[in-house]
C-alpha cells in the first residue's frame, strides 16, 4: 500500500512538471506545447528548426499535431506558427529559423515565386497596361488621395537665399493640407536663366535626416548641373517632427502625407517661371526610395526616376510610412519590383547593393522590370547600378552613378561638376549646418499659429479615424 502511494505521488509529480507527457484527446483539444510539435516536424521532415529568439517558449497550441500536413513542410510550419503571428525563414537547405511575422517582409524564395507568378499575368504591353491601371487606381485610393482636401492657397514660407557661387539654397515650408506643412530646401542654379528641369528628392530613414552630407551633395550637384531641386523631410521626420511628434511617423497616414508632399512640391516648382515641367526627375534612398517609386508610379509628370536601395521583391519597407496603407496588397498582391515597372517606358535607374534586401536585384528584380520595359522596346531605358560590397546608403559611388543618368535624360550639363581631370567632383559643394536648413526655427517656434499638431484631426481630413496606439515621449 505504501509502495502504491509512493508511485501515485511520483506520477502526480511528473504530471505537474511535464503535464504534456500525457496523451492528448479532444477533451483537451489536443493541446500541446508548440516546441514539442516542432520537434516532431524536425523528425518527420529531417530538418533543423531553430528558435534563436525563444519565440516559442511557453506557447501551447490546440490541435497541434493535427496541423502537420504530411509531405508538406512549409504548410505544416505555417499552420503551427500563424496563430502566434510567427513565421519561418529558410536559411539553407534543411535549416529553418523561427521569426516574428512581418507583414512587409517575406523570404527571398517567396519573393521570387511571386515574380514568377506575376509574369504569367501579362506578356505584352496591352495586358500589362490593364494591370498597371488596376494597381495605380488601387494605390491612389489606398493612400486616400481621392479624399485629400485641395491644396491651401497660402503662399509658401521661404527663407532668404544663400548664394554659393554657382547655386543657391533657400528653405521652404509649403502648406500641402490645411495646417500641414512639408519642410525642405530648394537648390537652384546660379545665375538662373532660361528653363530648368525639376528634381524631387524625398528624404530617407538615415542618420542626420535631410541635413546629412549625402543629401546636400546630391541636391547641390544637381543644381550645379542645371536643375531646380527640392530635398524635403518625410512626415514627422527631420524638421517635420517639430510639428508632429516623431512617434506619429509610424502612423499609416504618414505614407499619404509623404506622397502628397512630393506631388504638391512638384505642383509648386512647376509653377515657377524658370522651371520646365516637361523634365522632371525624382530620386531618394531607403524610405525616400519607396517614395521615389510611388511618386513615379502615380504622377505621370515624372519623366525619369532613380529609386535607391529599395527595389525588392520580398521587402515592402519596414516603416508604415512606406507599407502602412496596404499598397502592396493592390491587384491581389504586388511588390516594389512591379511598382517600379509602372514607370515603363520612362527612364529609370535602379541602384542596389549587396548588404540589404536589394542584394539580388541584378539576377531577380532587374530582369523582371526589364521584361516590362521590353513590351515597349525600351529595355535600354532601365538600368541597374549594383554595388555588391556596399550597404544601405546613398553613398558617393551611388551618387556617381546617378549624376550621368540624370544628366542624360534631363538635359543637364555634367561638365559643370567635373574637375580639371575630367572627374565628377563634389568638393566644391558647401555643407551647411542643420540650423541653416531649417524653415521654422530650431524648436518650430516659427510655425504659423494655424499649424495643425493633432494627428487625429489629420486623419479626420481624409474621413478616417486614428486607431494607432503609441505613447508620445515627453
Amino acid at each position: 500500500m505504501k509502495v502504491q502511494k509512493i508511485q501515485w505521488i511520483g506520477v502526480l509529480f511528473l504530471s505537474l512538471i511535464f503535464p504534456k507527457l500525457q496523451a492528448q484527446t479532444s477533451d483537451e483539444k489536443f493541446l500541446e506545447p508548440i516546441v514539442e510539435t516542432i520537434k516532431k516536424i524536425e523528425k518527420i521532415f529531417n530538418v533543423t528548426i531553430e528558435d534563436k529568439r525563444k519565440l516559442l517558449e511557453g506557447k501551447e497550441l490546440n490541435y497541434a499535431d493535427w496541423r502537420i500536413q504530411q509531405g508538406n513542410l512549409e504548410i505544416s510550419l505555417t499552420n503551427l506558427l500563424a496563430p502566434f503571428d510567427l513565421t519561418f525563414y529558410k536559411e539553407a537547405d534543411g535549416k529553418y529559423i523561427i521569426r516574428k511575422f512581418e507583414y512587409h517582409k517575406v523570404s527571398t524564395a517567396k519573393g521570387q515565386d511571386r515574380l514568377a507568378y506575376l509574369t504569367t499575368l501579362y506578356s505584352n504591353a496591352k495586358d500589362w497596361e490593364v494591370r498597371r491601371a488596376e494597381i495605380k487606381k488601387c494605390m491612389f485610393t489606398s493612400l486616400g488621395l481621392d479624399k485629400a482636401p485641395p491644396t491651401p492657397k497660402s503662399k509658401p514660407t521661404l527663407t532668404p537665399k544663400r548664394n554659393y557661387g554657382d547655386y543657391t539654397v533657400e528653405n521652404i515650408g509649403l502648406e500641402i493640407l490645411p495646417g500641414v506643412y512639408v519642410t525642405g530646401s530648394i537648390y537652384k542654379p546660379y545665375p538662373l536663366k532660361g528653363k530648368h528641369p525639376i528634381v524631387i528628392t524625398p528624404d530617407g530613414h538615415f542618420f542626420d535626416e535631410r541635413y546629412r552630407k549625402d543629401e546636400q551633395y546630391r541636391c547641390a550637384m544637381l543644381a550645379k548641373m542645371g536643375a531646380i531641386v527640392v530635398g524635403y523631410d518625410l512626415f514627422a521626420w527631420g524638421e517635420s517632427k517639430l510639428q508632429f511628434p516623431v512617434e506619429t511617423h509610424q502612423n499609416s497616414i504618414a505614407s499619404t502625407v509623404e506622397v502628397l508632399s512630393g506631388i504638391r512640391l512638384l505642383d509648386y516648382l512647376s509653377s515657377l517661371k524658370e522651371a520646365d515641367p516637361t523634365r522632371v526627375g525624382v530620386t531618394g534612398g531607403s524610405g525616400g526610395g519607396s517614395h521615389t517609386m510611388f511618386l513615379a508610379a502615380l504622377d505621370d509628370r515624372v519623366t525619369v526616376s532613380a529609386p535607391v536601395v529599395m527595389v525588392s521583391s520580398y521587402f515592402s519597407g519596414g516603416c508604415p510610412c512606406e507599407s502602412g496603407r496596404g499598397l502592396h496588397l493592390c491587384a491581389n498582391g504586388t511588390n516594389n519590383a512591379e511598382i517600379a515597372s509602372i514607370t515603363a517606358p520612362r527612364p529609370q535607374l535602379i541602384i542596389s547593393d549587396g548588404e540589404d534586401w536589394t542584394k539580388d536585384v541584378p539576377e531577380v528584380e532587374f530582369p523582371f522590370i526589364q521584361r516590362t520595359y521590353g513590351f515597349y522596346n525600351q529595355k535600354g531605358a532601365v538600368q541597374n547600378a549594383h554595388f555588391p560590397k556596399e550597404g544601405h546608403d546613398y553613398g558617393v559611388s551611388k551618387r556617381m552613378a546617378l549624376y550621368p543618368f540624370m544628366a542624360k535624360y534631363l538635359g543637364l550639363n555634367l561638365a559643370k561638376v567635373k574637375n580639371e581631370k575630367g572627374e565628377i567632383d563634389e568638393s566644391t559643394c558647401v555643407m551647411e549646418p542643420k540650423e541653416k536648413l531649417l524653415v521654422f526655427g530650431p524648436q518650430g517656434e516659427k510655425f504659423p499659429t494655424t499649424a495643425l499638431k493633432d494627428i487625429d484631426k489629420l486623419y479626420e481630413m481624409f474621413g478616417e479615424k486614428n486607431n494607432k496606439e503609441y505613447e508620445v515621449k515627453k
